[in-house]
């Protein structure tokens, strides 16, 4: 059986460099992971924070964790 996270909030820089992932697993715990993208190299998302390994009860406490642990995050979440 393939273990499949369920992405349920995409959060992108305005220059579309960088994101944040917040995801479901299949166990029901969630969980955030950082990547960028550099618009010359065509392979796609590069996981660069190293959080997806953290695991939290609600989708809240892991959104509330990349707000802190993801400095430009939160500049991009307050502009919404």
């Amino acid at each position: 059986m393939a273990h499949e996270n369920k992405v349920l909030r995409s959060i992108e820089t305005p220059d579309g460099g960088r994101c944040v992932d917040v995801f479901v697993r299949p166990d029901a715990t969630y969980g955030f992971e950082e990547f960028r993208r550099d618009v010359e190299d065509g392979r796609g998302w590069f996981a660069t924070g190293h959080h997806g390994y953290r695991v939290f009860e609600t989708e809240q406490s892991a959104l509330a964790a990349a707000l802190s642990g993801v400095a430009w995050l939160r500049t991009v979440v307050a502009s919404d």
